[in-house]
């Protein structure tokens, strides 16, 4: 009787140790498998403790539940609230340092990159590829935001709100939250490298010289030209001269994949088209690079009135003073087209 009791008791005692065993080994076992350094996963806004536990076996970071949940409820987070956002889960994280991890919401940020894109809608869904509202949530808030009718804003101009940069932030940043970065950083921009006061020297607000410098964005890929075509345009625009810009024309078509200017362009009524209208366009015809604005705000001095393309390979422009010079240019261009068997 005694060694049944031994017996028994052995057991016992070796089922115990086996499962404190094993419990210590899920508990303290890294999450990952061997092979893979980290991985990033998303936990919508509103989840709630059953679905962030189906999101965690959908991308395989828990092999069971139970475990975790269990562990959360002894770690006081089964029950409170689960914040949303980006993680990074390293190579060798355990379920504790998971929970903690959650628990304190120790979010991964994200780079944010906004580039030239054209126009408000083109930015919400660029910016919907990074964070977690839609481009829909998105589109909504830049067309019915309080930033419109102050400090100069239009809806025609609200485009001149977004400066070309990376922004690192969260993953779940709302999409008001969102706009109102924008407006901060756009402050600090404007605030920055006298950029204020050199827009009053040519008696422009912040918008117009944005305005102005997505023209020139459009005119030439090449930076070293920028500011002379900054200074072409501020000529045109003091002796009351059309800007005549061919992106002007072809903004106000809409006809963003033609390879040439027309007539159809140049004679569509539209307050976009400089070729039927003098002075600036009512807003930017697309988001503008910080060298272009930077180029408007620095432009180069000289009485230039007239550029065209050179035609070649380098992608830059001649100057004239006047239209006889501009003509001879011109010819030189279409020459060069016809050399290279482009016409």
């Amino acid at each position: 009787m005694i060694k049944k009791n031994y017996f028994f008791w052995g057991l016992l005692l070796t089922a115990t140790l086996s499962g404190m065993l094993l419990m210590y080994q899920l508990v303290y076992s890294p999450v990952l498998p061997g092979s893979l350094q980290s991985k990033i996963i998303r936990i919508p806004s509103g989840t709630d403790f059953k679905g962030l536990l189906i999101l965690l076996e959908e991308e395989k970071i828990l092999a069971n539940t139970t475990v975790f949940s269990i562990l959360s409820e002894k770690m006081n987070y089964k029950d409170g609230k689960i914040k949303p956002g980006q993680y990074k889960i390293n190579k060798g994280i355990n379920l504790i340092q998971l929970v903690r991890k959650f628990r304190a919401g120790n979010q991964e940020p994200v780079n944010v990159v906004l580039t030239t894109e054209r126009m408000p809608e083109n930015v919400a869904a660029k910016v919907s590829s990074f964070i977690e509202p839609d481009s829909i949530s998105l589109n909504d808030i830049f067309s019915g935001n309080e930033i419109i009718g102050k400090e100069g804003f239009t809806k025609e101009n609200f485009q001149s709100l977004f400066i070309p940069n990376t922004y690192q932030m969260y993953w779940n940043t709302s999409a008001p939250a969102f706009l109102n970065r924008m407006k901060s950083e756009y402050d600090k921009f404007w605030a920055s490298n006298q950029r204020l006061k050199k827009a009053a020297s040519l008696a422009l607000t912040p918008q117009e010289v944005y305005t102005l410098a997505s023209i020139v964005e459009k005119e030439t890929q090449q930076n070293i030209e920028k500011k002379r075509i900054a200074g072409v345009y501020l000529n045109r625009l003091k002796i009351g001269m059309p800007l005549q810009a061919d992106p002007t024309a072809v903004f106000a078509r809409k006809d963003f994949l033609t390879r040439r200017v027309t007539d159809f362009h140049t004679k569509f009524d539209s307050p976009y088209n400089t070729y039927k209208y003098t002075g600036l366009p009512p807003g930017p015809i697309t988001m503008s690079s910080i060298s272009s604005i930077d180029a408007v705000l620095n432009y180069e001095k000289h009485n230039y009135l007239y550029f065209c393309a050179v035609g070649d390979e380098s992608g830059l422009h001649s100057f004239a003073t006047d239209l006889s010079e501009h003509n001879r240019n011109a010819r030189i261009y279409r020459d060069n087209l016809i050399r290279r068997g482009l016409r």
